[in-house]
């Protein structure tokens, strides 16, 4: 571990040198490369530091034991000595999570598309709580959300809404929420009082920069088409609606939020490259590393990940085992205590691979 902790080190800086150079500094490309890199291994790099600027004082401490020293002193260096290897055994096992094998999007901003599924009218308002929860978790990590495109019912909630989450390690957080996610509750038009069950999908997806995905316009079909829906004057009036398709995949993304034809197309192209970046990562993974599906958050939509049940307080994550009985909190936003385990649950698995 320490020969890889020495090489990031010299690595890091080598990229100092490098972003000094007026030769980099001028080729915007190079410059965007080793800037992400050198922010990449500089958590890892200072905590290498601090773990080998703490070995040092234990060293000095160790040899203070040596010395002539009264009883009290003696106690003092001691007490000094466990602290100092309780902090070296700590960051230890930081470092050897900053070594596993980082996922390339974890920086990554998230379009998150959330899709009642089944239970008509009541799965539609789970999926509206789903977003509301996600919104206010991105609003306590200052992070920013803006809507893409949203189909309401007349209940008022979604049939699928798609929003975007800006905020760096997005989707480091987010990614695990991928899956099929299950409500337990009274519905408000349930006048017997019968505990009904729907579920709604939740899917993630790193944003895909331009230089990611190679998308051309001749394979892109445009339509536009009149807005739908509330929205004032513009709607059914102005062809400011679109709808693009991806011929090689055949991906469809549609766009009526905004009044403007330009802004529309603008967020039905991030979708759209997000979605044919999913897609090519998708055929990768299942190609390349069917072990990966045993994992946390493969991303399986498919799958039961999570249920919400309202008459007992509780949020259960099936995959890891985890029940909490925090569900109003949970609403409200507050998923630290989900998303840790799930993280720490990752990082346990590869450390396990790891070895």
């Amino acid at each position: 571990m320490f020969d890889r902790l020495e090489a990031v080190e010299a690595r890091y800086e080598k990229l100092n040198e490098l972003l000094s150079d007026p030769d980099i500094v001028s080729d915007t490309t190079k410059l965007r490369e080793y800037s992400k890199e050198q922010s990449d291994i500089q958590e890892t790099v200072e905590k290498y530091r601090e773990y080998k600027e703490v070995k040092e004082q234990l060293t000095d401490a160790k040899a203070m034991l040596e010395e002539k020293l009264d009883a009290e002193m003696r106690e003092m260096v001691k007490e000094e000595i466990n602290e100092l290897e309780d902090q070296m055994e700590e960051l230890e096992e930081i470092l050897h999570v900053l070594l596993l094998p980082k996922d390339p999007n974890d920086d990554k901003n998230v379009i998150m598309e959330i899709r009642g599924a089944a239970g008509g009218d009541e799965a539609a308002l789970f999926a509206g709580d789903l977003y509301r929860m996600y919104s206010r978790f991105a609003e306590h990590q200052g992070w920013k959300t803006e809507v893409m495109e949203a189909n309401t019912t007349g209940v008022g909630g979604y049939k699928e809404i798609i929003f975007m989450i800006n905020g760096k390690g997005a989707f480091s957080k987010l990614k695990f929420e991928n899956g099929a996610h299950r409500v337990q509750r009274v519905p408000e038009t349930e006048s017997g009082g019968r505990i009904h069950t729907s579920t709604a999908t939740v899917a993630v997806l790193p944003e895909a920069e331009e230089v990611e995905v190679d998308i051309h316009e001749k394979d892109i079909r445009v339509d536009t088409f009149a807005s739908s829906g509330p929205g004032g004057q513009s709607v059914n009036t102005t062809m400011s609606a679109v709808r693009l398709t991806h011929l090689p995949t055949g991906i469809v993304v549609s766009c009526q939020d905004e009044k403007s034809q330009i802004k529309n197309k603008e967020k039905a192209m991030k979708v759209l490259r997000a979605r044919v970046y999913d897609k090519f990562q998708q055929e990768a993974q299942a190609e390349y590393d069917q072990n990966r599906k045993q994992a946390v958050g493969t991303g399986d939509r498919s799958e039961r990940i999570r249920t919400y049940n309202f008459p007992q307080n509780r949020v259960t994550d099936h995959r890891i085992g985890l029940t909490i009985q925090k569900l109003d909190q949970i609403l409200t936003g507050k998923l630290d205590e989900v998303i840790d385990a799930l993280i720490m649950e990752d990082q346990a698995r590869k450390m396990e691979q790891a070895e």
